[in-house]
């Protein structure tokens, strides 16, 4: 098989494992910079370019699309699309995920357990929104944030409307959620491919920190999940489309509940504390299902 991997670094981790597992077993992979592409927007004959030349006769391509490029990043995949070349994750699906306040809808319309969350924008009913959530202590994030930016964990109803009130002040959409107190700063990533999650590792936060991310000093190991959790994670990534997705849990008093789910999740930290090969399990679905049209996301919302 012909394999592009979106990314605009070559040398990431994730990027070079995708890279690395792809020729092992016997495929001719190119990192493409997706950024650097345009696209030539045609009935009769699509076309993206790169470096002056068309991207043709690629089976497959696999998405690793940074979260500041989201808006451009999908739409060279979805030109990709338009040329019937399958990609591990579509288009539609990635930007379902990327936004956060619709990818909560999505699933609490499916049904899947997620915390008591809030949205507002400019409302002046700041206590009541507060409430809404169970009082405090409460999270408060701003819907474009990643990585753990933008996310305040305010311990009293003070400190909750001073944040607030700050974010506002920004202009921005703010999501309010419950704290999950008994997680005790530990979460769970599960790593999706397809029907079925190859890999989970747990989170733990630093000391003094309530963010699990790896990157702000947390911890990770393997964890065993339980059925509750698995299938969970499965539906979360099925309810966005997702066919690689990272989804993570949270252990709560009322079951287990969806904090994010990552259209791009990294390589460099589940195959370590997991021990699994996942960029090879990716390469190995594209083998699988990797038909030259199958681009058809068929959920409606």
């Amino acid at each position: 098989m012909k394999i592009a991997i979106l990314s605009q670094d070559a040398s990431l981790y994730s990027t070079r494992r995708l890279k690395e597992a792809g020729e092992e077993r016997g495929h001719q992979i190119r990192v493409v910079d997706y950024v650097r592409c345009y696209m030539n927007i045609t009935s009769h004959k699509p076309m993206v370019m790169y470096q002056g030349k068309p991207l043709e006769n690629f089976d497959a391509v696999i998405p690793r699309i940074g979260a500041s490029k989201t808006f451009y990043g999908t739409a060279v995949v979805r030109q990709f699309e338009v040329m019937g070349v399958f990609s591990a994750n579509e288009s539609q699906a990635i930007s379902r995920s990327r936004d956060k306040l619709r990818c909560l809808q999505i699933l609490s319309r499916e049904g899947i357990g997620l915390p008591v969350t809030g949205f507002a924008h400019s409302t002046q009913d700041i206590d009541g929104l507060i409430e809404l959530v169970g009082g405090a202590p409460l999270v408060i994030k701003l819907l474009e944030g990643t990585q753990g930016i933008g996310v305040v964990l305010a311990e009293t109803h003070q400190a909750a409307k001073s944040v607030i009130e700050a974010f506002r002040g920004l202009d921005a959409n703010i999501l309010v959620q419950e704290y999950i107190k008994e997680a005790a700063g530990m979460d769970i990533r599960c790593f999706v491919i397809g029907d079925k999650v190859v890999a989970s590792m747990k989170r733990q936060s630093a000391p003094g920190e309530f963010r699990s991310n790896l990157h702000r000093g947390g911890t990770a190991e393997k964890i065993k999940l339980t059925p509750e959790e698995r299938s969970t994670a499965i539906r979360a990534a099925k309810a966005m489309g997702l066919r690689v997705a990272g989804v993570d849990l949270l252990r709560s008093n009322h079951g287990s509940v969806v904090m994010e789910v990552n259209s791009s999740p990294g390589l460099e930290g589940i195959e370590k504390a997991a021990g699994v090969d996942v960029a090879a399990r990716i390469i190995e679905f594209l083998e699988k299902n990797a038909t030259l049209g199958k681009t058809r996301d068929r959920i409606q919302y």
